[in-house]
């Protein structure tokens, strides 16, 4: 049957659920991804493949399924997709498995019929095949349009083995989802393991696991850590059930019972769901996947592992060779339980050797996530549909919760390991500011009464690093005293500056208590004149903007005369530096670069002198030359900066620089109603959610907090507070853009 959106839409052919298998899973968190980052604008849809023994109750996300065994329902399949105008894409999940034929030769059948560009994704790859299987897989490879296999062996094996054209071929990783980094604390207490040394395996039951091999080398651990526990997490597949029942099963219980094991093993013998799996991962010390195969490509359970952050014992399949190195955990040979019992033995004596592993392995796997992978598939996609790239991504909701897990009674603390935070380093004024001008700019939209109490809370910090009217302390260590030495010898002109910022937004704020308001304007005029503590030139430009909120509750006309006085010392130094090829106020481009325009811009539309729009506009459009290769953001990057007739250095990119960019050029389209900066705009933002040089997500929609920036290979993943509220900045900025 037709579908009766005319939105553009992706459809996959694969399993799914309530299938139980791991394309079945592997379809559905990819169509999740999908959905979460595209829709409504665009949609995905799904072709399901059915065995010949289960009728299976699909949801609505099924256009229609195909009986694997009947080449007729792949032909009228095909057919049917060819009728759909607003079926732009046809992405195929491989496994020789799931399609019916010799090999799975029944899937030619679907492949020659449609006219709809293919992706095939091939979850196999088998090297020095059978002449029967090379035959199949080079006719599949033929008949797709672009092929995308999980690791670099796969894709050298389709080269050499089959004469694929490397250049048809992408290596897009196993997703796995996101999750906060945990130790196993936490998730042993909550399944009432906490006095135990946790091993998992998990996935559907077959005899390839390696489990028996696992067993037979428990007693030795068992030896040196009596308190060991092996989880054996799924139901058997169904595919052996029918044809053997739960036979291997009985037999792991059989060995398990006279090997006196049974209080050192417990099978988990139900389907669970992706929480349920993912908290048992997070309680587990060592996760054990032990394959018998050696050319299995992929596994999805090894992926999840590792994603958690846990340490893994592996045999020597295809992509445990690649994934599973040295400083992640331990590759043993197959069917080898003397080894496999030396790696756990050796790992559990080592605790922090062993969690150091972990935060490795989840380190590294970051790219792996959900959205990564989605956003990796979508290029694929452009590549062969271009109209799908006139959509955008979805905004993700707004969260707090990352910013209300920085913040205790006193203030907001600087900086995090990972998602938790990390006393050590104290608090700033720099930061507590920060969260007061978004806290502000967040309850004028939504008025909750827990948003004011945070609001009261850096309000009262920037209040007590106050210094009767000569500015403000930044640093203060976490037992609440100053750090003297930072305070006397670094220049603070901009938590200075920043500090007034955010009492002139708070001040004006009619959504705040009066009590609030007025404790903002009190701080305010007490340290507005601040020229001797506001001297470093970035500076000047917070400055602007803290007179120019002044002036919305105030007609001080002295203020208005400092706005000015400070809005032309701008254009005198932009006069002054400029040239036809550095069209920029200083010598050096460094952080938060859209700051000096936007007070320029603020400062017009106070006084509407035609110097500040020129100045502004001839300044960020050089500004947006060098963040952007075509509309891919491209930041300035922290590691070198940008030099006048220097090379711009790429990484280290900060989220504060890109949210100055946000907001700028909101402000500016708010002025010209110039399309173009919207335009620019929304690929500022969507720097944090993948439109950027590593094509990852630079924003953890599970705590609402915002990596501390990206470097030339990875992302750093700690969520500091000036990253964390940068991106709630930009993301405020957005709404009803």
């Amino acid at each position: 049957m037709a579908s009766k959106s005319p939105k553009p839409v992706i459809l996959y052919l694969g399993t799914f659920p309530p299938r139980e298998c791991g394309i079945a899973t592997f379809t559905s968190d990819l169509t999740e991804a999908f959905d979460e980052m595209y829709m409504p604008r665009e949609e995905c849809k799904v072709i399901a493949m059915d065995n010949s023994f289960t009728a299976y109750n699909y949801s609505d996300k099924v256009l229609f399924s195909i009986k694997e065994s009947e080449p007729e329902e792949y032909i009228a399949a095909a057919k049917k997709i060819n009728e759909m105008a607003h079926v732009k894409l046809v992405h195929i999940q491989h496994e020789y498995g799931i399609y019916g034929g010799e090999m799975g030769s029944h899937l030619l059948y679907f492949m020659k019929e449609v006219k709809k560009p293919i992706i095939l994704t091939m979850h196999t790859v088998l090297p020095k095949p059978i002449e029967k299987i090379k035959a199949v897989t080079i006719d599949l490879c033929k008949e797709a349009d672009s092929i995308v296999v999980m690791t670099k062996r796969s894709q050298l094996i389709l080269v050499q083995d089959y004469q694929v054209d490397e250049n048809k071929i992408k290596i897009i990783p196993h997703g796995i989802h996101s999750r906060p980094y945990k130790w196993t604390i936490e998730a042993k207490a909550k399944l009432e393991l906490s006095e135990k040394k946790v091993l998992s395996t998990f996935g559907l039951l077959s005899r390839g696991k390696g489990i028996e091999y696992a067993v037979e080398a428990l007693p030795e651990v068992v030896k040196k850590f009596p308190d060991v526990i092996y989880l054996i997490i799924g139901v058997t597949h169904p595919s052996v059930l029918r044809t053997e029942g739960e036979a291997y099963r009985n037999e792991l219980a059989q060995r398990i019972n006279e090997l006196g094991l049974s209080k050192n093993v417990i099978f988990h013998n139900r389907y669970r769901d992706t929480s349920e799996l993912l908290q048992l991962l997070e309680a587990t010390d060592i996760y054990l996947s032990l394959p018998l195969n050696p050319n299995q490509a992929v596994s999805g359970t090894l992926s999840y592992a590792l994603g958690a952050g846990r340490t893994v014992v592996a045999t020597k399949f295809a992509q445990a060779e690649e994934d599973v190195t040295s400083e992640v955990g331990m590759l043993v040979d197959f069917k080898e339980p003397k080894q496999i019992a030396a790696a756990i033995i050796s790992l559990l004596s080592d605790e922090p050797g062993r969690r150091k592993m972990g935060e490795r392995a989840y380190f590294r796997t970051r790219k792996m996530e959900w959205r990564n992978v989605i956003i990796s598939y979508m290029k694929e996609y452009l590549a062969l549909v271009p109209e799908l790239g006139l959509n955008e991504k979805n905004l993700p909701a707004i969260k707090l919760q990352q910013l209300v897990k920085l913040t205790d009674d006193f203030g907001v603390m600087q900086f995090a390991k990972f998602s938790e935070p990390d006393p050590e380093w104290g608090y700033t004024v720099d930061d507590n500011a920060r969260a007061l001008i978004a806290l502000v700019e967040y309850q004028k939209k939504n008025d909750e009464p827990a948003c004011l109490k945070l609001i009261d809370t850096y309000l009262k910090f920037v209040e007590y690093c106050a210094t009767d009217g000569q500015g403000f302390r930044n640093y203060v260590n976490y037992d609440k005293t100053f750090h003297l030495e930072r305070n006397t010898k670094e220049d603070l002109s901009d938590a200075n500056s920043r500090a007034l910022y955010a009492l002139a937004r708070a001040g004006g704020s009619e959504s705040l208590p009066a009590s609030m308001r007025e404790k903002a304007r009190r701080l305010l005029q007490d340290n507005l004149y601040l020229e001797k503590k506001v001297v470093a030139f970035k500076s000047s430009a917070f400055y602007v903007k803290a007179l120019y909120h002044f002036l919305d509750f105030s007609k001080d006309k002295k203020v208005e005369e400092k706005l000015k006085e400070y809005a032309d010392n701008i254009v005198k130094i932009f006069e002054e530096n400029s040239l036809p090829e550095w069209q920029w106020f200083e010598e050096k481009m460094t952080y938060s670069n859209g700051l000096l325009p936007e007070a320029l811009l603020l400062a017009y539309k106070k006084i509407p002198d035609p110097r500040y729009l020129e100045v502004a506009r001839a300044s960020l459009d050089f500004l947006l030359l060098y963040s952007f290769n075509d509309l891919v953001c491209v930041p300035i990057g922290q590691n070198g900066w940008f030099t006048k007739g220097k090379k711009k250095y790429l990484h280290d990119q900060q989220p504060e620089e890109v949210a100055a960019l946000v907001e700028v050029l909101k402000l500016m389209y708010e002025i010209t109603r110039e399309e173009k900066y919207k335009t620019y705009m929304k690929a500022a933002f969507n720097w944090f959610l993948g439109n950027n040089l590593l094509g990852q997500v630079v924003y953890d929609q599970t705590t609402g907090g915002c990596f501390d920036g990206i470097g030339e290979k990875e992302v750093n993943l700690n969520q500091g507070a000036e990253s964390t509220i940068s991106y709630l900045l930009a993301r405020l900025a957005m709404e009803n853009v």
